[in-house]
């Protein structure tokens, strides 16, 4: 039978948040469907090998420490990128290559991404408030949206440019520097990729990632530049604004996987892997009979989860309540930079029972 979603009700024993205020460390009796004794003294043992705490405070270190190393990778990928651009701007002034002029641009845009993306670091640090209960986590997807608009403009402007010179052919000058000024575009580019996937995929966030690739696209449109250059050695003047046009196709492929990723995290899409983890965790729980309902979503680089699950009806509320934390714990433990879960327990129906939901029904489509 599906359950419903949690209770909000908030009466003494609760919690403001309508969760039952935990109890976990006392135990009235032993139910024979309640956790095993032996199970909760393997896991305490686990915990002497690898300790661990799963305390609000250790918490919110982990996700300070996270957003710590997301703005040390966006101020240093902004300082190599933005080195990088300056050097090439300095050669489009010098040689009038329009294919390097849009790589330029790109190259820039793809520096300033960084400040969003800081922006949204930031605010994920504040507490949650009675207006933003969930906290400020969702900037990031805000920052998102900044980077796919960002994207969309350098490749307009990358158009625009290489289209005015296949009307207008341009002779283009210091070919050996543009040459070197591509292949500086593209090691800055690598590097700074290497750095933000490697590190977006630490703390768990998916735009820095997503950035990380775009920078990687871009290092390969640098060295798209070099053919552009190698054509016009050869004498013919449309390599240059035919690269350019070529480097802007790069831009809008770019710009399709950054939407298709920026997209599904603001619909609260999750990899379907994850899923699986969590609800393989909580099967494997003891006192979990079933698990009804399990939704998850991410807010900012974190996840959180709500689940309802089922257990033995006959337990008592002290009992279920102990299930419901183990199960907590469990997915805390199997769903990496998973913060919280809100844990919903519902009894086993009996034959002929009535649905314990039935009051909600006609609040549900």
């Amino acid at each position: 039978m599906a359950a419903g979603p949690p209770s909000v009700h908030s009466p003494s024993p609760y919690e403001p948040g309508g969760r039952l205020v935990s109890e976990q460390h006392t135990h009235a009796h032993h139910h024979p469907h309640a956790p095993g004794r032996w199970a909760r003294l393997r896991h305490r043992a686990g915990h002497l090998v690898t300790p661990h705490s799963h305390e609000a405070a250790d918490k919110t270190d982990a996700a300070l420490e996270s957003s710590a190393r997301g703005m040390r990778a966006l101020w240093i990928s902004l300082a190599v990128l933005g080195a990088t651009a300056v050097a090439q701007a300095v050669v489009v002034v010098l040689s009038g290559s329009v294919a390097l002029l849009g790589d330029t641009v790109h190259n820039a845009a793809d520096a300033l991404t960084a400040v969003p993306l800081g922006i949204a670091f930031v605010l994920g640090r504040r507490a949650a408030t009675r207006r933003f209960t969930y906290g400020f986590g969702r900037a990031e997807d805000v920052a998102g949206l900044v980077i796919v608009a960002t994207i969309a403009a350098s490749a307009a402007f990358a158009a625009w440019t290489a289209i005015d010179r296949l009307i207008n052919p341009r002779d283009i000058s210091h070919l050996p520097i543009v040459a070197a000024a591509a292949v500086i575009g593209f090691l800055g580019n690598e590097w700074v990729a290497r750095y933000r996937i490697r590190v977006g995929r630490d703390i768990g966030s998916a735009a820095l990632v997503a950035d990380g690739l775009h920078a990687r696209t871009d290092g390969f449109t640098s060295l798209a530049v070099l053919l552009g250059a190698g054509g016009a050695a050869l004498g013919w003047r449309l390599a240059d604004p035919i690269v350019g046009l070529l480097i802007t196709a790069a831009i809008l492929l770019v710009l399709r996987d950054a939407c298709r990723e920026v997209f599904r995290r603001v619909l609260d899409a999750v990899d379907p892997a994850l899923v699986d983890t969590a609800e393989h965790a909580l099967r494997h729980t003891p006192g979990v009979r079933a698990v009804s309902e399990l939704r998850m979503r991410w807010i900012g680089h974190r996840l959180r989860a709500e689940v309802a699950i089922v257990v033995d009806g006959e337990l008592t509320v002290r009992e279920a309540h102990t299930v419901a934390v183990e199960a907590e714990h469990a997915l805390l433990h199997a769903v990496p930079k998973l913060s919280a879960a809100l844990v919903h327990a519902d009894p086993e129906p009996l034959p002929g029972a009535p649905d314990p939901h039935h009051a909600l029904a006609h609040h549900t489509a």
